[in-house]
């Protein structure tokens, strides 16, 4: 999977982002299970998952401080 783009995620209206920010957060919950249990495959997952989760949290305090 390719990292999510900031211009693509400031496009998105606020509800749909913190959606897909809490996926996003279970789906990485669930990769550092299957990484521990030496299941996963893609470790480099872990990375980009991280990095869209920071980039969703920066857009939402940016919207929040706009306010």
């Amino acid at each position: 999977m390719k990292p999510r783009k900031a211009i693509n995620l400031r496009e998105l209206p606020t509800q749909q982002l913190e959606s897909q920010l809490s996926e996003t957060v279970e789906t990485l919950a669930k990769q550092r299970f299957q990484n521990a249990l030496s299941q996963l495959h893609d470790t480099a997952y872990l990375k980009i998952l991280k990095k869209d989760i920071a980039r969703m949290k920066t857009i939402l305090n940016e919207r929040k401080r706009a306010k």
